[in-house]
């Protein structure tokens, strides 16, 4: 890697990158102009070589990206070469949906646990739901079950009031990556993964385009 900080919207790009060319593969294309992949990904071929620079030479003059190679390295520099164990805790509405995304299983994550204050309340509401039992456990039990089912992702889906608390009880587990749904900024020690990601502050950015960029 030629630079050993790369910028967070590189990353996102990047991920952008690889789903495109998921498609493309999909559909039996071998080779993908810088121009072609920057259009269909919002961005300018500038952008895209950039983005590729920071990690090496991908594409070749007057020919492109072939798609399938600029796919495993992508994937190779995200860690999406390996499978990775993710745990749920909070199973309301937002929880409960997490669950059962479909696409989480086909892009190298797999839930492994699910957790609850109220696991015998949330294992009738969930099961009756999708037709068949799910095992929701009590958080208490995180500890244990992070290092027999190899966790490496948190995401917690929480009331806000009961964040922070989770995130203490991760803190002192194996986990290392977390993902916080919740509308309020947890506190965790250095050498955790942390992205805050709640709806309404999307939301803030949409409106902030439609306020000041569309006419």
């Amino acid at each position: 890697m030629k630079f050993s900080k790369v910028p967070e919207a590189t990353i996102r790009r990047l991920s952008a990158y690889v789903r495109h060319l998921e498609v493309l593969e999909e559909k039996g294309e071998v080779v993908v102009s810088s121009a072609s992949l920057a259009e269909s990904c919002g961005v300018n071929a500038a952008q895209v070589r950039k983005d590729l620079a920071y990690f090496g030479e991908f594409g070749i003059r007057g020919v492109g990206y072939y798609i399938k190679d600029l796919s495993d390295n992508i994937k190779t520099i995200l860690g999406l070469n390996r499978e990775w164990h993710l745990a749920i805790i909070g199973i309301g509405n937002l929880g409960s949906s997490l669950l059962f995304y479909k696409d989480f299983f086909k892009k190298n994550y797999k839930i492994v646990a699910a957790f609850d204050v109220d696991p015998a309340g949330v294992v009738g509401r969930v099961s009756e739901k999708i037709g068949k039992p799910v095992e929701i456990l009590h958080p208490e039990q995180l500890q244990e079950v992070a290092r027999d089912r190899r966790i490496d992702i948190a995401i917690i889906a929480t009331p806000a009031s009961e964040a922070q608390k989770v995130a203490d009880q991760i803190a002192q587990s194996s986990i290392r990556g977390i993902l916080n749904f919740t509308p309020t900024q947890i506190q965790m020690p250095k050498g955790f993964a942390v992205k805050n990601y709640f709806f309404t502050t999307i939301l803030d950015n949409v409106a902030y385009l439609l306020r000041w960029r569309v006419k």
